[in-house]
């Protein structure tokens, strides 16, 4: 492993000189997962890549040879470039900044979501059988960390990582030898739907990137033999992705369809498991957003407990779990109404909100100052962008009127960059509301200050204005103000 002088920066700097045979122009810090791995964008005169530091050899080992042999079965995961395991660095193929999760959220009208996004959801959930059935057949398996099989003894973990991050942590009172035996009833029977295939693990829209419009998978460096159940779970019921119960239905569907293509199964047989497989991915994601959220107090992890609450109470209330827990289920619907729950990740009422103050402007007349005197924030150049104010018929418009916005939401390369944006601006305000910050600035600017900038600025504003905890107002410098 690294020297302790030697910082993941400059190993990953010397990997990519070693690599390309010169030193990177750039190395960007990325916002990274809830693992201690540290993920950044090196780029070069003519190359950009994603370089990785982690600090436990045998998940980077298996996440490398995983991404080979995917790659060899033509899935799309991310190339391996080069690697040092010694000290724990490698680089590998840069998929972009958008999550299928910021694609979701982008693209969305409450739990309407945009046909764009339902393509590519169904596309992904159609290309898990790949994974489990074909990839997953000569996959090399001793390289599992931490463990190979998905087995009792691995949801017996989950369970009590539940138990004492969440349940403990909430403060919520539990008989711990009723809930062990139900603990141990639930994995028995969950034991009986097999584990023979490849299991993915952490099957959600935040390891699923969107590339040139395909969906691009990362993050399976977790993945061992499991039951079939358990990934087309977390995928559908995916806390934060708020999925409506029709739109998972479909989804569970297009993937037993896909399925049917690669095997031959018993659909009653899957059925009859695939609520309590459910049961135990919800109760492992409320495990870590326990640890993330009650311990490490990351709000971001807060926010999420309401959302794979109402999961389980819909699970609850239409399923039949096959298995009977009589001391598990009573606290599992009493917490799954706890109003305390439920309102977990909400702003107090006397809570300060963060404050995102929003420009455009033109680069003739110069980026504005911070006002609030913190010094802190972002100025984005639009100039790279189509220019709508080229079109005549657009020229005397601006950001603000519908010719133009419809000219740049057409636009690949203006998507891409709002994507960027929005992973940059939402780390800041995550970290800031953190803090108990108040203020934040962000401007964009562009040869006139009239359309790309005050587009940008205004799908900001909108981005933003999701987040309770958020004030975004925006002004448009070159643009005549109104008249109070």
């Amino acid at each position: 492993m690294r020297s302790e002088s030697e910082s993941p920066e400059v190993a990953l700097a010397s990997l990519f000189k070693n690599a390309y045979s010169q030193a990177p122009v750039s190395i960007e810090a990325l916002k990274g997962d809830g693992s201690s791995r540290k993920i950044f964008r090196l780029r070069g005169k003519n190359s950009s890549v994603i370089g990785v530091w982690g600090p436990d050899r045998k998940e980077n080992e298996a996440f490398l040879s995983f991404s080979r042999h995917f790659l060899k079965s033509g899935i799309f995961v991310p190339e391996i470039y080069a690697e040092n395991l010694a000290l724990g660095v490698y680089l590998e193929e840069d998929l972009g900044d958008v999550t299928l999760f910021d694609y979701l959220s982008q693209n969305r009208s409450k739990q309407k979501i945009s046909p764009e996004v339902a393509a590519v959801y169904l596309e992904v959930a159609q290309t898990l059988p790949r994974f489990q059935i074909e990839a997953g057949k000569n996959l090399d398996y001793s390289v599992c960390y931490p463990r190979s099989r998905f087995d009792k003894k691995s949801m017996l973990w989950d369970m009590n990582h539940f138990k004492y991050y969440f349940l403990t942590l909430a403060h919520i009172p539990f008989d711990e030898q009723a809930l062990e035996e139900d603990f141990e009833r639930l994995s028995d029977f969950l034991s009986e739907a097999g584990s023979d295939y490849f299991l993915y693990r952490d099957f959600q829209s935040r390891n699923i990137m969107v590339c040139r419009g395909k969906p691009a998978f990362i993050d399976y460096q977790g993945g061992r033999l499991g039951a079939l159940q358990y990934d087309i779970a977390s995928l559908a019921f995916d806390a934060k992705a708020n999925l409506s119960a029709a739109f998972r239905e479909e989804l569970l569907e297009a993937y037993l369809k896909a399925l049917g293509k690669k095997m031959s199964f018993n659909r009653a047989d899957f059925k009859k498991y695939y609520p309590g497989f459910i049961l135990i991915r919800i109760l492992q994601a409320l495990g870590a957003y326990g640890l993330r959220g009650f311990y490490e107090r990351k709000p971001h992890f807060l926010q999420s407990i309401p959302f794979a609450l109402k999961n389980l109470s819909w699970l609850l209330e239409t399923q039949d779990l096959k298995v009977s827990l009589p001391a598990f289920t009573p606290l599992l619907k009493k917490m799954a109404a706890s109003p305390q729950l439920l309102a977990l990740g909400a702003p107090s009422p006397s809570a300060k909100k963060l404050t995102v103050h929003i420009s455009s402007f033109s680069y003739a007349e110069g980026p504005p100052k911070d006002g609030s005197g913190h010094g802190g924030g972002f100025v984005f150049d639009c100039r790279a962008l189509p220019n709508p104010g080229r079109d005549k018929s657009m020229a005397h418009l601006s950001g603000l009127d519908a010719e133009v916005v419809g000219f740049l939401e057409k636009s690949p390369e203006v998507k891409k960059f709002l994507a960027s944006v929005f992973s940059l601006v939402d780390q800041s305000v995550e970290n800031y509301l953190s803090r108990g910050f108040t203020s934040l600035f962000v401007a964009f600017g562009c040869t006139g200050g009239r359309h790309r900038s005050v587009y940008c600025a205004e799908k900001l504003a909108e981005h933003l204005r999701r987040n309770a905890s958020v004030n975004s107002p925006v002004r448009h410098i070159s643009l005549p103000q109104p008249v109070s």
